[in-house]
């Protein structure tokens, strides 16, 4: 058996990424320009971006949501995935991410079919009501306020929406519960939140890759997301 260390599960994930996603030069040039721009390298492995792209086509998600732009690069994949006719809708607290994301988008010929609101999410979330239901929601922004953006995404939704949470492993830091940290405080409170709640029904995964130790939670909205507190 492989050594489980960091080099040899990024030689997986290169493998992996490889064999089964490959590389696209306006991605890769998406992440250079967010690089360039001073942007944190914080966006998804490309495993994980085309996971998001296939969750869309697979569950024939044409209204997407996504809360945290960062550098537009998860956007290209899900906006990719919904096609000419479908919408992703990000939302992003800082202004210089979201011209950087912009440029990004232009030159992947998706911006058409994005549109970027730029401010605090918890702020953003609530002028997105009368809106049509998402069908997928992503979330992948402050992890302290992860119940807050899980409570958005079932009432921005509707019964068989999906949602992803991402960084949920927190480099296995999500199992203390003795931490101190405020983002693992965060994850776990999202967590026990799509345990609890009636609205939502949910698996984890913890994940390997090019970005570290990490998961991803997915979960679908159900049919008791109607019994849920009018919208506000």
């Amino acid at each position: 058996m492989a050594d489980p260390t960091p080099e040899s599960w990024r030689r997986v994930d290169a493998y992996l990424t490889d064999t089964l996603v490959g590389h696209d030069p306006v991605l890769d040039d998406a992440v250079h320009s967010q690089q360039e721009a001073g942007l944190p390298a914080i966006e998804v492995a490309p495993v994980s971006g085309k996971l998001l792209n296939l969750l869309v086509r697979i569950s024939g998600a044409r209204r997407v949501l996504e809360i945290g732009t960062l550098g537009a690069y998860s956007t290209i994949w899900m906006a990719r995935a919904v096609g000419a006719d479908g919408r992703v809708v990000t939302v992003e607290a800082e202004e210089r991410n979201a011209v950087v994301a912009r440029t990004n988008l232009e030159r992947a010929g998706v911006s058409d079919r994005v549109e970027i609101r730029i401010g605090r999410a918890a702020d953003v979330l609530p002028s997105l009501v009368g809106a049509e239901p998402f069908d997928l929601v992503f979330i992948d922004a402050d992890k302290e306020s992860n119940t807050i953006y899980l409570d958005w995404a079932a009432r921005l939704g509707r019964p068989g929406t999906v949602v992803v949470l991402d960084n949920i492993g927190r480099g296995g830091e999500v199992a203390n519960p003795a931490t101190t940290s405020a983002q693992v405080i965060g994850t776990q409170r999202g967590l026990e939140m799509l345990r609890r709640d009636a609205r939502f029904d949910a698996t984890a995964l913890q994940t390997l890759d090019r970005k570290g130790w990490d998961g991803v939670a997915i979960a679908l909205v159900t049919d008791h997301v109607t019994d849920a507190a009018s919208l506000d």
